[in-house]
């Protein structure tokens, strides 16, 4: 192996919990609400499928299907498809789902897994190529950078900055050429076997992880180092 491709939400970094999400963003306006309500709400935005990082939707509204299919083509169709699901659910104040929104964005809702830094530092002393390969419709650079991460990774390739999304082989290409190297020498880390194995169509390796809690998930890239020998 050459290079290692990863995945952003799920597999370097998990978004904060729905309900630390909400109470962030209501503390941040000043909105006080009893604690069932906060409570009942965050469950509602969680089965919505509303946060950006966090479970998919129970069930989509019609008028969010198409948009959903697509949503990580761009950074419209990113915005519209997760504030359309927010809005399934009553807030305070209409102006919240936008906040919200906007939280998710913040490295401050992103913690990496406990393992990540150990396993790219472990990946760039040996001089492989590091790439992040991800379906999403905002730059998540801030986050590497605020957490120390962006020092390690060579090449960024994001679906809504190339208007395609995982599994096409062309989102994989495009990091294996910014990287210098051929799909059979590189592998691909990610906790989506639809999504991520798609690299395997291009001749890439692939290592699945669960998209777990940061806390229930202390050394699932660790194999990783393995790997690549």
């Amino acid at each position: 192996m050459r290079a290692v491709l990863f995945d952003f939400s799920g597999t370097l970094f998990r978004i904060e919990s729905t309900e630390a999400w909400l109470r962030a963003v209501l503390d941040d306006a000043g909105i006080v609400l009893p604690e069932p309500e906060l409570v009942q709400a965050a469950k509602g935005l969680e089965v919505a499928g509303a946060q950006p990082g966090g479970v998919f939707p129970e069930r989509l509204p019609q008028g969010l299907v198409e948009l959903w299919r697509v949503r990580d083509e761009s950074a419209e169709a990113h915005r519209a498809a997760y504030t359309g699901l927010s809005r399934q659910v009553p807030l305070p104040r209409a102006d919240l789902h936008d906040a919200l929104y906007a939280r998710h964005m913040t490295p401050a809702a992103w913690a990496p897994y406990p393992d990540a830094v150990e396993v790219l530092r472990g990946l760039s002393e040996r001089g492989l190529g590091i790439g992040v390969v991800s379906n999403i419709g905002w730059d998540p650079r801030p986050v590497f950078e605020a957490h120390g991460l962006d020092r390690f990774v060579d090449a960024y390739v994001l679906s809504y900055e190339h208007g395609i999304q995982k599994p096409d082989p062309r989102l994989f290409a495009t990091a294996c050429a910014a990287l210098d190297v051929e799909p059979r020498d590189a592998l691909m880390v990610g906790d989506s076997a639809e999504a991520d194995g798609g690299a395997v169509a291009l001749g890439c390796r692939f290592h699945l992880v669960r998209h777990l809690p940061v806390l229930e998930r202390p050394d699932a890239l660790r194999p990783v180092l393995d790997l690549v020998g």
